[in-house]
């Protein structure tokens, strides 16, 4: 499950809404990811530190017969700079994180001929996938081999899927290759990252 402050929440109690949201899923997620990459919100990145921290105290005090605690991934932007990813890596191996999803959607409309008729916000598919793939090879290398990375962004082949596994992320979702290639794209994958690697994961 994804959480996020709502739209119309002010930003200085943007915590006080993923907190809420921690506590009203985690008995029903498999994982929680903290999304502070959403491109139709300013400002949320600046909140990253303080923000990670009131989840991990609070999972912290969850954990009891009834309460899960619940792994918590942090979702990334495809369009920040490599200092800004750097910082991120820092930031996430001083904390006892689960593991980074990468990426969210991508504000750029760089190379497409139809840019100028695409609608502002956040855009998924294939014109995503070198973005994507960039992000997780460049965190991939400022995390090293150990840090669980999920990969996302364009996947909607086997060639894509195992282009991402190649990139460096040790899982991957589909999104909206699912659109156009309906269900059978994820055995198709299964069976292509377990021939290429051996074992296959997918999330």
């Amino acid at each position: 499950m994804n959480i996020g402050k709502s739209a119309t929440t002010p930003m200085p109690r943007a915590i006080d809404d993923y907190v809420s949201c921690l506590r009203t899923v985690r008995q029903v997620a498999d994982y929680i990811v903290v999304n502070v990459s959403s491109p139709n919100t300013a400002g949320l990145r600046d909140l990253l530190e303080p923000l990670l921290s009131a989840l991990l105290d609070e999972r912290r005090r969850a954990p009891s017969e009834r309460i899960r605690a619940v792994p918590l991934l942090l979702k990334i932007s495809p369009d920040l700079s490599g200092a800004a990813l750097q910082d991120i890596a820092a930031l996430v191996k001083q904390l006892p994180l689960d593991g980074i999803i990468a990426t969210n959607t991508t504000l750029s409309r760089h190379g497409l001929e139809t840019a100028s008729s695409i609608p502002a916000g956040g855009m998924s598919g294939r014109p995503l996938r070198p973005l994507a793939l960039d992000t997780i090879s460049r965190m991939r290398g400022y995390l090293g081999p150990a840090f669980p990375i999920i990969g996302v962004g364009g996947i909607d082949s086997t060639g894509s899927a195992v282009a991402m596994r190649a990139a460096g992320a040790d899982l991957v979702q589909i999104y909206t290759g699912l659109i156009y290639r309906r269900p059978a794209l994820v055995s198709h994958c299964v069976r292509a990252l377990g021939s290429s690697a051996g074992t296959a994961s997918t999330a």
